[in-house]
């Protein structure tokens, strides 16, 4: 199973790369305060046009580069 992620496009300037950050939600154990943890991925962009700030869907594949592990599907 391919392991999918929603997040938003933070960096474009890297030639057919881009630089997603997702964002996750959780509740603390003890405090039941809830925390927002995040985390930016490259992921390979060949085709679509994108800007920063547009928010895309990403799925894990095979490793295209020392720090690429994943590609962008689509344009939510």
């Amino acid at each position: 199973m391919k392991k999918t992620l929603i997040g938003k496009v933070v960096s474009t300037k890297m030639t057919n790369t881009v630089v997603v950050m997702v964002e996750r939600k959780f509740r603390h154990a003890v405090y039941h305060k809830v925390i927002i943890r995040h985390k930016k991925y490259k992921a390979h962009n060949e085709k679509l046009s994108l800007q920063m700030g547009d928010v895309v869907k990403i799925e894990e594949t095979r490793p295209i580069s020392k720090d690429k592990h994943f590609k962008v599907i689509q344009k939510i």
